[in-house]
């Protein structure tokens, strides 16, 4: 039976980020993706001039609708939120309409590149912090784990130690699978590492020195696909990451504004026809 997705992520018209590829990625990986938009805005908020409707208070009339439908989901996966409220929706979305096997993958966003977003009040990242309690998985870049650890936010892992100390911090903390993503102290390299009660590894990848937004929604989406899809957490971040790396090597031989973000429309093919997963049994994890 096909596996149903409840995403509650924000929906930006043009800059291709949030629901825009969440939707596509993980249909692409033979899923239903059922979207719970939690704002609509014309564009992503790096694009100047932007506007948006918030829909906090429709969020919990589906949720009861859904329960209603007796509908079950086997992933609840939230990312950006713009409020306490929404917070709490996604806790009650995990809480109610979750299948017992499910999972709970919460995309901490709060922050990159060593600065908390101007939205991410103290409140809010004490929320973030709960919501990240209740998660099965949770998926935080160096700057987002270093708020959800009480730590500087411009401090990140400096080598492949430091890497696995932060991945054990978080999971000792949160209870969670962890996939800590932006590792990138290794030259030319970066990448995830990732860590369950199964072990983990940390994959790297060639970097592409050029910054798009919504890359962080192309890989969470495309790891919990391959998830779904019967992947152990270490194959999936290095299926996903393999993917972003090849969306941003494309995108930037068009040349377009790199604030309209990653053309990763044309990469999906890979992602259906399983290229990446007979590339993946050819080569070995690094640092496991």
């Amino acid at each position: 039976m096909q596996k149903k997705v409840l995403a509650l992520h924000d929906l930006s018209g043009f800059g291709r980020s949030s629901l825009v590829p969440i939707i596509a990625v993980i249909s692409a990986g033979g899923h239903q993706c059922v979207p719970l938009p939690t704002a609509v805005f014309s564009t992503h908020t790096a694009i100047p001039g932007w506007v948006t409707t918030d829909l906090t208070d429709s969020m919990q009339g589906t949720i009861d609708q859904y329960e209603e439908l007796a509908l079950r989901f086997e992933a609840i996966y939230a990312g950006f939120l713009g409020s306490a409220d929404q917070i709490d929706s996604v806790g009650e979305a995990a809480k109610r309409l979750k299948k017992a096997d499910g999972v709970t993958l919460i995309d901490p966003v709060m922050g990159d590149n060593g600065k908390v977003y101007d939205t991410y009040t103290p409140e809010m990242c004490t929320r973030m912090r709960e919501l990240c309690a209740i998660a099965d998985i949770i998926t935080p870049n160096t700057t987002e784990a270093a708020i959800l650890l009480d730590r500087d936010p411009y401090s990140k892992p400096g080598s492949v130690e430091e890497a696995w100390e932060w991945l054990h911090a978080l999971h000792e903390r949160y209870g969670a699978q962890v996939v800590l993503t932006g590792l990138d102290f290794a030259e030319g390299r970066v990448g995830s590492g990732c860590l369950s009660e199964s072990g983990g590894a940390l994959s790297l990848h060639r970097r592409i020195d050029r910054y798009y937004p919504g890359t962080g929604d192309l890989f969470a989406s495309a790891m919990l696909s391959e998830l779904l899809n019967g992947a152990k957490l270490e194959d999936a971040c290095e299926l996903a990451g393999e993917y972003v790396k090849d969306c941003i090597a494309y995108t930037m031989e068009q040349q377009t504004d790199p604030m309209h973000g990653v053309q990763f429309e044309k990469v999906l093919p890979k992602l259906i026809d399983g290229t990446y997963r007979r590339e993946l049994r050819e080569r070995p994890l690094r640092h496991k």
